[in-house]
């Protein structure tokens, strides 16, 4: 069994069930990179102020990059006797360079230590997260692009509503997406304070240069208190939420493709390549993949609620029970990446039925709007109109028709104001050339949409 750090205070060995719960190099391991980075920088600075010397330093350097280099090519197991990725490292470390490498943690708690690991995978991850994100939302642009002429029924409560361009309808997920970046890059701010010179919790005797740290590993200040330091775990909550934001916008278009796939809509294709088929049924094609995102949005809800209760009753400062953090943090950015991955591919893989999606357009009364807009243009109030109209689309109704079959005499039993040129604001198309103010859905406003988005994106 490999020995503790901490094992000078036990009279007796760990147990080996406790061993096996308490560790967490299982998961932990992935720190590896930030562990070792964030070592290198704590080990400029202690040379830099007199702690160590220059030659010690450089001994512990060269160790330390030996040691990530045999973790990144695999030549280093994660031995499971070690409790934890810094463990690792540090008995890496003196088997390399002797008792030297013992003086690396001087003015450093596993504390502050494991705060600032997760701080830098944090910050790293969601730049990652940025730029997928950004790859999802150029496929949409790209979709909307290549169809921008059709047209489709916009729907609320799952009816038919009114008129919309197809462009229009992908463009709200590329708004969606553009606020989920936004909130990726605003939490940023709190995930890049350095924590590491707070020690346990009380802070350092060592005269420690926290600032030349921070600045070394990129970070924009140093935390202002060390109790609060150690116990933060905010920016993960920070992360879970933006995460789950985005799995909820992400699961709101896999639902629609979903239903767009099905016989009863008709409207998309999805590639044979991004479909599964049936163990039972010969002519299943499947939607799997928007299936499985969506499924997978419940997944990471439940670390946000897994971590918060975790969080939320913990006095000050540190508690075991943070050690929680990371299966739910790592397993959410895992579940994020490939769903993002995932989207941003399945979009180039749908072709649109054209035929089908202007035929629904066309029935289920989506231009009653207009027509009761018409009849305010006539001068009704818009209350009076829609009593009008609404009893229009009844008459309809009645007759098995559509508003723009019924004839100009039937129409003007209900208001003599309706006259010949009622039937240009009957046509689907007319409808969204009207809707051209900002955020409508008029062809030229959509074209500008989708050149602003291809300006904000640089593509």
């Amino acid at each position: 069994m490999t020995e503790k750090v901490w094992g000078g205070r036990f009279r007796e060995e760990t147990d080996s069930l406790v061993n096996k719960f308490n560790a967490s190099i299982g998961f932990d391991r992935r720190l590896y990179t930030q562990d070792i980075q964030g070592s290198m920088a704590h080990c400029r600075m202690l040379a830099s102020q007199g702690i160590i010397s220059d030659d010690e330093a450089s001994k512990i350097l060269t160790a330390l990059g030996e040691i990530i280099r045999e973790l990144d090519h695999g030549d280093l197991s994660f031995d499971e006797d070690y409790e934890d990725i810094h463990g690792l490292v540090e008995k890496v470390l003196v088997s390399k360079i002797g008792s030297l490498g013992e003086k690396l943690h001087t003015g450093r708690s596993r504390n502050d230590q494991v705060a600032l690991d997760v701080r830098l995978y944090v910050r790293d991850i969601t730049h990652h997260l940025i730029d997928l994100i950004k790859e999802t939302q150029i496929a949409l642009i790209k979709l909307a692009e290549k169809n921008f002429d059709l047209i489709m029924p916009g729907y609320t409560h799952l009816q038919r509503a009114q008129p919309v361009l197809l462009a229009h309808h992908l463009l709200a997920y590329y708004a969606m997406l553009k606020r989920d970046r936004a909130r990726f890059n605003e939490s940023l701010k709190r995930v890049n304070i350095l924590p590491l010179g707070s020690a346990a919790l009380a802070g350092s005797t060592f005269n420690l240069d926290r600032k030349m740290v921070a600045e070394e590993l990129g970070f924009d200040g140093i935390s202002e208190n060390s109790m609060d330091a150690v116990s933060d775990r905010d920016y993960v909550l920070d992360f879970l939420f933006n995460a789950s934001v985005l799995m909820m916008h992400l699961s709101r278009l896999s639902e629609e493709l979903i239903l767009w796939s099905s016989q009863e809509f008709g409207f998309i294709s999805i590639s044979d390549a991004f479909c599964t088929g049936s163990s039972i049924m010969p002519q299943k094609k499947n939607p799997d993949m928007p299936e499985l995102i969506r499924g997978k949005t419940g997944r990471v809800y439940g670390h946000l609620m897994s971590l918060f209760t975790v969080m939320k009753a913990l006095p000050l400062t540190y508690n075991k029970d943070m050690q929680e953090d990371k299966e739910a943090l790592f397993d959410t950015a895992d579940t994020i990446e490939i769903c993002l991955e995932v989207m941003a591919k399945l979009l180039g893989e749908i072709s649109f039925n054209n035929e089908k999606m202007k035929s629904a357009a066309k029935k289920g009364f989506l231009v009653a709007t207009d027509m009761a807009d018409y009849l305010v243009v006539k001068g009704m109030t818009f209350r009076e109109a829609h009593e009008i109209v609404g009893k229009i689309v009844l008459h309809a109704l009645d007759k098995g028709r559509e508003l723009n079959d019924i004839s100009l005499d039937e129409m003007r039993q209900f208001s003599r104001k309706i006259e010949e040129d009622v039937y240009e604001w009957l046509d689907p198309e007319s409808s969204i050339k009207r809707k051209s103010l900002p955020g409508g859905t008029g062809h030229d406003t959509v074209r500008e949409s989708i050149k602003k988005a291809k300006e904000e994106l640089r593509v």
